[in-house]
């Protein structure tokens, strides 16, 4: 599905006289990536209206497996970013399809991983950025605390904690799962212990470096991060910004945004009014308050939920009731939202993905 999104685009693409390739490696945030994984930390500009922003607001695994790549194969940034996005997204569509049929069965699965493909911004699932690999880890993470493999859930949440800020949500989820467990007697295992503790080095780590390197040890990180006009408000900033998306003219991506974020807040009451799993309801609602509570970058949300793919059990479970008929009619509109907005994302909208 997801190639077919990537021919949508390339034609648009080629039809305004861009080349595909250059906008899926190098546009935006991923230009940062390749610069950090070819030069290191060390980049800030400064805006005139005042603005700083620093390269130490992304995490660093990524562009670390970026670096990785170009030294064992003769390819640059941009193309190592891409392979790692495109294997990364489908070892997450893997996880996302082991942790729905087991929680769910097959049927329900599939669907699960078909409508994450489909969501209007999966273009990102192609492009090079960090929310395949995020996604993929969390994914694996949250399967191994459903399977009680304590040491690869840690393990992979540290990892998932240096990919992206919103990765603490992967942390919680087994922070809260081991202590749920040691609560109901799994105590004499040392394994939930070991999970626990892993799970938020990887986060933390970053953060606490960053505050070193910035001369303030909890709150440098965050000071890069409001550099970016970017910070937890509790929703002060989403509620301010919607009163401005109500009485003036924005590109159409911010509307999108709008509407695609209260989809999803939706979905997450259908989520938690179905008793999900407890490590899955804290992943999402972790990923859901960052996104809405958190200003700055208001077209970005709808990204930022792009790992909360547990938010799609409750349509994927709708689906499998359904007639066939009505089934395939909306899988088949949400196709065409996804392909078409992904080539208006990254051909004609002017806003940063």
């Amino acid at each position: 599905m997801r190639l077919t999104g990537l021919l949508v685009f390339a034609a648009l693409a080629w039809h305004r006289g861009l080349s595909p390739r250059a906008r899926l490696a190098t546009a935006w945030d991923a230009d940062w990536y390749t610069r950090i994984a070819a030069h290191g930390y060390g980049r800030t500009l400064f805006w005139p209206d005042g603005a700083v922003q620093s390269d130490l607001a992304f995490f660093p695994l990524y562009p670390a497996l970026i670096r990785a790549v170009t030294v064992v194969l003769p390819v640059t940034g941009g193309t190592a970013g891409l392979l790692l996005s495109w294997t990364a997204a489908a070892a997450a569509a893997w996880g996302i399809h082991r942790i729905g049929e087991r929680l769910y069965g097959r049927p329900v699965a599939t669907l699960l991983v078909l409508l994450w493909g489909l969501l209007p911004h999966a273009v990102v699932l192609t492009m090079a950025y960090t929310e395949p690999v995020m996604t993929a880890l969390a994914a694996w993470s949250l399967w191994a605390v459903l399977e009680r493999r304590w040491l690869w859930a840690g393990s992979l949440a540290l990892l998932a904690g240096l990919a992206r800020p919103n990765a603490v949500a992967v942390a919680a989820a087994v922070l809260v799962a081991a202590g749920h467990a040691l609560w109901r007697g799994e105590g004499r295992s040392w394994r939930p212990w070991a999970g626990g503790l892993l799970a938020p080095v990887g986060w933390c780590g970053y953060v606490l470096w960053v505050g070193v390197r910035e001369g303030d040890l909890f709150g440098g990180y965050f000071a890069v991060q409001a550099g970016w006009t970017s910070r937890f408000d509790f929703g002060a900033g989403t509620l301010r910004f919607l009163k401005r998306l109500a009485s003036a003219p924005y590109d159409l991506g911010f509307p999108m945004a709008a509407l695609i974020t209260a989809a999803m807040v939706l979905l997450f009451v259908l989520f938690v009014l179905d008793r999900p799993a407890l490590p899955l309801l804290v992943y999402t609602g972790v990923l859901v308050v960052i996104a809405v509570g958190g200003a700055g970058f208001f077209e970005s949300k709808p990204r930022f939920l792009l790992p909360a793919f547990p938010l799609l059990a409750p349509v994927a479970l709708a689906l499998t009731r359904a007639r066939p008929r009505a089934a395939v009619a909306v899988t088949a509109a949400l196709a065409g939202l996804s392909f078409c907005y992904g080539a208006y994302l990254l051909t004609l909208a002017t806003m940063a993905l």
